[in-house]
Order: C-alpha cells, then sequence, then structure tokens
C-alpha cells in the first residue's frame, strides 16, 4: 500500500496525460518515477476507488515526482475548470488500503475548507507533505492521519 493524492467530485474528471515532451519513466522494480524534472508536468489518471474516500463518485489520482511551484499552480487551475460544473471538489492525501481499516485503527481525518479564490500553492504544498504515518494524530496514536481540502467556488 501507499500514500496516494487524488481530486474527487460530483462531476465527471478528465485525466491529465503529460504530452510527449515531458518524459515520464516509472520502474516498478526500483519503486521509482521519473519525469524529467520538469516543473509543470502532472497527470491525472482514473481514480476507480474514490468511493472508498469519499461520498463524491469520480476521481483523478496525481502522480507526480514531487512538489513544484509550476506543478502546484496547474493544479489550482484545473480544480478552477472542475469547479465550473460542481459545486465542491476534495483534495485528499491518503493511505491507500483499499478501505479495509479495522474500527479501532479507522485514519483521523483532517478537513479544511477553503476558497478557490484563497486555495495557494503553500496549500497544495502543505497537503502533499503531510505525514500519515510518521507523525499521526496526537489524541489517536495508532492511527493514521488523513488530509482532506474541501474547495469550494
Amino acid at each position: 500500500m501507499s500514500v496516494c493524492t487524488f481530486i474527487v467530485a460530483d462531476c465527471d474528471l478528465p485525466e491529465v496525460i503529460a504530452p510527449d515532451n515531458y518524459p515520464v519513466h516509472i520502474d516498478v522494480n526500483k519503486g521509482t518515477v521519473y519525469d524529467g524534472d520538469a516543473d509543470d508536468n502532472i497527470r491525472l489518471l482514473a481514480f476507480r476507488d474514490a468511493d472508498l474516500y469519499s461520498s463524491k463518485k469520480y476521481g483523478v489520482l496525481l502522480e507526480w515526482n514531487y512538489y513544484t511551484e509550476g506543478r502546484a499552480n496547474k493544479l489550482i487551475s484545473y480544480i478552477k475548470e472542475i469547479l465550473q460544473y460542481t459545486d465542491t471538489v476534495e483534495l485528499q492525501h491518503v493511505w491507500i488500503d483499499g478501505g479495509c481499516w479495522e474500527y479501532e485503527e479507522r485514519p483521523v481525518m483532517h478537513k479544511k475548507t477553503i476558497n478557490i479564490a484563497d486555495l495557494t500553492t503553500v496549500d497544495i504544498k502543505e497537503l502533499s507533505n503531510a505525514e500519515i504515518w510518521n507523525k499521526p494524530d496526537k489524541t489517536y496514536p495508532n492511527r493514521p492521519a488523513f488530509y482532506c481540502l474541501v474547495i469550494s467556488k
């Protein structure tokens, strides 16, 4: 299982594939992703398990090697586009486990609501860098911490 960042909404979410001039090489054996170190390339791929983490039906999985300002700005532009078709979207940062949590181990969800006009690259960076296992919720030390930004019009 692994850490995952994704967007969910109540409307269809188009995939975004990096153009050919942005190389993406995934080496499953080494567990590495090389994306040419471009500042503004992101991939958003269909995420079929969105309903395990949200009441919203549609999801896209964010794939990037690491956070950059250019990538965060591109993600904000994507979210702005989606908000033309729905009232809110969620940007979530979770541990993928197929929804098989025991009652005592259920993740603690840290949820924050923000208007799209106030969303910044700093918000994206904080969510992207949020620690799930190394800094669990102090009240529930045996549970992972999940994060959700609810972004509205």
